[in-house]
C-alpha cells in the first residue's frame, strides 16, 4: 500500500474536521431564534450536533481501510477477534459513502445551475451564515469537504485491490 493512499485515508478526517468544528462552535447560536428560523434546518441544535459527531465518526472509520483492523478484527472484540473482516463489511459502507459524496456534488452543482430548490427565507430570521462579513469562514470550513469524495474513492479502490489480490486465504484465529 502506498504512502499516498495512507495519506488520503488520514486526510479524510482532516477534511471533515473544519466543518464539524464550525457547526459545533455555532451550536449555541440558534435556540432563541424564531420557530420559523429553526425549521430552516441548519440552525437546529440536535441536527447540527449529531451531524458533526456522525460525520467525524464516519471519517475516522475510513482509516480502517488502511490499518490492520480493517483486515482482521482486533483481539478485544468478543467472538470476532482475530478473524478476517469480510470485504463487504468495509466496502459496502465505503462505496455508499463515495456515492453519497458524489451525489451531493451533483446535487449542489445542479441546484446552483438550475435553482431546483430555493428555500423560503423568513425576513425575521438572520441571514444564512454564508452571507455577511464573516461568510468566508463558512466557505473555508466547508471547502475541504469537496476532497472527501475523491479521497474516499481512492482509498476504497486501494482497499478493494489489496484485499482482492490476497484472495480468500483464511486468517488464523488466535482465540
Amino acid at each position: 500500500m502506498s504512502s499516498k493512499v495512507i495519506a488520503a485515508a488520514y486526510g479524510i478526517p482532516l477534511c471533515v474536521l473544519p466543518s464539524a468544528a464550525w457547526r459545533l462552535w455555532h451550536l449555541g447560536w440558534g435556540p432563541d431564534l424564531p420557530a420559523a428560523c429553526a425549521r430552516m434546518g441548519w440552525i437546529e441544535p440536535y441536527y447540527v450536533g449529531s451531524l458533526s459527531v456522525v460525520s467525524m465518526g464516519l471519517a475516522l472509520l475510513t482509516i480502517g481501510l488502511v490499518r490492520p483492523w480493517g483486515d482482521v478484527y482486533p483481539q478485544w472484540i468478543p467472538r470476532l477477534g482475530g478473524r478476517r473482516v469480510p470485504m463487504a463489511v468495509a466496502l459496502v459502507p465505503a462505496c455508499i459513502g463515495v456515492t453519497f459524496a458524489f451525489g451531493m456534488y451533483a446535487w449542489g452543482g445542479l441546484n446552483q445551475l438550475f435553482h431546483i430548490y430555493q428555500p423560503e427565507i423568513d425576513q425575521s430570521c438572520p441571514p444564512p451564515p454564508t452571507e455577511g462579513r464573516h461568510g468566508w469562514v463558512v466557505v473555508a470550513a466547508y471547502a475541504p469537504l469537496l476532497l472527501c469524495g475523491p479521497l474516499l474513492a481512492v482509498v476504497t479502490y486501494s482497499y478493494y485491490r489489496r484485499r482482492a489480490s490476497v484472495g480468500s486465504r483464511p486468517v488464523q484465529n488466535r482465540c
